[in-house]
């Protein structure tokens, strides 16, 4: 449970009145753009960082005045750190093993996460797609009640990314609660029940994944053609308060109420204009536009 956290680095606000609640055995996704203060407010939440201003409770626990009784019960894989960069894989899997009084077994979670060939391996002459799945398997190792997973596909083949799927829907099962933070929207879109979308330090949307889908559902015409084309021309064309846009050229969305005479207005734009479209189709919202429509579309440093 986070209330009204606040936390500074000089002069820079990160964190600007953060509330949120996780409930057991469910995966909660924060997201939010670059900077956006997801990674300090797990890092608050494992006793890394002191709060400026308001309360952190985890597991029932103070994280930085409690944090001898509340890391066996915790696991975390944060993007950096944490691993001796000359331990072999294997060693430093059941060492941290050895720390737990009931760990599971780590020869099996080497042989889930694809790690028997490089168990003698340094850690530093892993891959980054193996120091990840190494890092997810220290976090699973001691059991733990509660995981916080920092970007935990990042780099992986889609094949370790399934599996750490598979590995974080079997957490749940299991009654473990999972708080992911993630760039990737489809898997945030897979995993979570809720979702808390931060920017700039705040809350600006939070929820369960499906009912914020369900507020922003309003299903959409998509297909693509050559980029630069009338939007305006062609929002007028469809009619109905129909709103147009071209989100990466060349891809055209048309936003409004979508009936079988919306479809068939593109589509006669389309052929009175001599535009050959492609890939048209009619589809619900998905979480990433969600999340670009609250957080912006342009790049950011």
């Amino acid at each position: 449970m986070i209330d009204g956290l606040v936390k500074r680095y000089g002069e820079r606000t990160a964190v600007d009145g953060v509330s949120l609640r996780v409930e057991r055995a469910r995966v909660l996704a924060l997201l939010g753009p670059n900077g956006a203060g997801k990674t300090t407010t797990i890092e608050t939440c494992i006793g890394f960082r002191r709060p400026d201003r308001g309360t952190v409770r985890v597991l029932g626990l103070d994280p930085v005045r409690e944090n001898d009784a509340l890391r066996p019960r915790i696991g975390v894989t944060l993007q950096a750190g944490g691993v001796y960069q000359s331990a072999r894989c294997g060693e430093m899997l059941r060492l941290v093993a050895s720390y737990s009084a009931h760990p599971l077994d780590p020869e099996a979670l080497l042989d889930r996460l694809g790690l028997r060939a490089v168990q003698r391996t340094p850690y530093r002459r892993l891959s980054g797609g193996q120091q990840q799945r190494l890092s997810l398997a220290m976090a699973l190792v001691g059991r733990p009640e509660l995981v916080f997973l920092d970007e935990p596909t990042v780099g992986l083949d889609p094949q370790a990314r399934h599996e750490i799927w598979r590995i974080v829907e079997a957490l749940r099962r299991d009654g473990v609660t999972v708080v992911l933070t993630t760039h990737d929207m489809e898997e945030a879109q897979r995993l979570a029940d809720d979702v808390v979308i931060v920017d700039h330090g705040r809350v600006i949307a939070a929820g369960t994944r499906d009912g914020l889908l369900r507020d922003a559902a309003e299903p959409e015409v998509r297909f693509q053609a050559p980029a630069g084309l009338d939007v305006a021309s062609l929002a007028a064309h469809v009619g109905g308060g129909a709103a147009v846009r071209e989100p990466a050229p060349g891809t055209y969305v048309v936003l409004g109420a979508v009936t079988p005479a919306t479809v068939a207005a593109v589509a006669g734009w389309c052929a009175e204009h001599g535009v050959l479209l492609e890939g048209l189709q009619v589809k619900q919202r998905s979480l990433e536009d969600l999340f670009l429509d609250l957080t912006g579309r342009e790049l950011r440093a």
